[in-house]
């Protein structure tokens, strides 16, 4: 997971995008106005458009649509519950089979987010046949294919449509025990906050779109993106892990105030410990970032102190749209080791305590954030 540097990476870039080492014709991200998590429906204006529909709980329905959570959950009986979730989007990358490992693993992960454990997958494609061969929509699919393979998975088949833009991901069913369920709620006042991955993922594919990124930005950028977050199998067993989520494309700080609002707390988030790409902290100096970024900060602007305490480049990626991203946890603080080795076990060797949980002083949580 780390990079070669460079006396200037932006030199070498992979503006014709390498496929096995030959020029690929379409470039998938410019069939698309956005790209991975970057794409969803921003929280405020979800918020507003669910405003008057009602979810009727049912008494089998632990988890459902009423909850801003990864997933739904249905108990099957005392010792064994369905986890099932759907995700899908538009290209973050230009190469068809990296784009359907990506989509692959991200959609995966929000079973992993739920300490679940994924059974099944079904492929959700929409193709615009004008622009895209064949031949490139089989890459997708057979990416996607290999990234279920590595999670032990069958895809049981699936749907698709013609449409405007190329959409891929998955429906993800798993299961899991009730008893030991992670969710976004119960993060407790005195945790400690871990991520699993280091941000950046957005501002990379942003660079990607400009024709701006180094080929080992690039790889970075997969890398990270198509790494399943396995790890959230051995966290469900852990009872000191309180809360989990996984950062898509609400940023951190988007699905970090959805673990507050969910637990009731406050969260204290250190910017020096967060971990980021190395290639995306040189390019969000240089002004590279997304529309999304900014759209995060927006609906989350009542609930941040200390923002001017941090440098641009700093808020766009604590915002920055993550696809793929890794498990964000709230756990106690002596188990923080446990957690970090295990996150290590599971290749994400970035892992990071960065930050901490407290009780909450106002009505609504807050996240105060600090430079150092």
């Amino acid at each position: 997971m780390t990079e070669k540097t460079q006396k200037n990476p932006l030199n070498k870039s992979i503006r014709d995008l390498p496929e096995g080492g030959k020029t690929q014709k379409t470039r998938l991200t410019q069939l698309a106005r956005g790209g991975g998590c970057g794409c969803k429906v921003s929280a405020a204006r979800l918020q507003a458009i669910m405003a008057d529909l009602h979810f009727p709980p049912t008494d089998n329905l632990l988890v459902g649509a009423g909850s801003r959570d990864d997933a739904s959950v249905v108990r099957l009986n005392d010792e064994l519950a369905l986890v099932s979730s759907l995700d899908f989007f538009a290209p973050v990358v230009d190469d068809p089979y990296d784009f359907g490992r990506i989509a692959a693993a991200n959609a995966i992960s929000d079973i992993y987010a739920m300490g679940g454990r994924p059974l099944m997958a079904l492929n959700v494609l929409g193709v615009p046949f004008e622009k895209m061969s064949e031949e490139q929509v089989s890459k997708v699919l057979a990416g996607g294919a290999e990234r279920c393979r590595q999670a032990g998975i069958p895809i049981a088949g699936g749907h698709s449509v013609e449409c405007a833009e190329p959409l891929y991901g998955l429906a993800v069913n798993g299961v899991l025990n009730p008893a030991c369920m992670k969710t976004n709620a119960g993060a407790r006042a005195g945790d400690v906050l871990v991520l699993g991955k280091p941000l950046g993922i957005g501002v990379l594919s942003a660079a990607l779109r400009a024709a701006r990124l180094s080929a080992p930005a690039y790889q970075s950028l997969v890398s990270w993106s198509s790494l399943l977050n396995t790890a959230g199998l051995d966290f469900a067993g852990l009872e000191e892990v309180h809360a989990m989520t996984d950062v898509t494309g609400f940023g951190l700080l988007g699905h970090l105030f959805e673990i507050c609002l969910a637990s009731r707390v406050d969260a204290r988030l250190e910017a020096a410990r967060v971990p980021w790409i190395e290639s995306a902290v040189a390019l969000a100096k240089q002004g590279v970032a997304t529309s999304a970024s900014r759209r995060n900060l927006d609906d989350l602007q009542d609930q941040i102190s200390g923002l001017d305490e941090l440098e641009a480049w700093q808020r766009n990626l604590l915002s920055d749209p993550q696809t793929g991203g890794g498990l964000l946890l709230s756990c106690a603080e002596h188990a923080a080791e446990k957690v970090l080795s295990i996150f290590n076990r599971h290749a994400c060797s970035r892992a990071a305590v960065i930050g901490c949980m407290s009780a909450m002083r106002k009505d609504q949580p807050v996240i105060h954030l600090h430079a150092a």
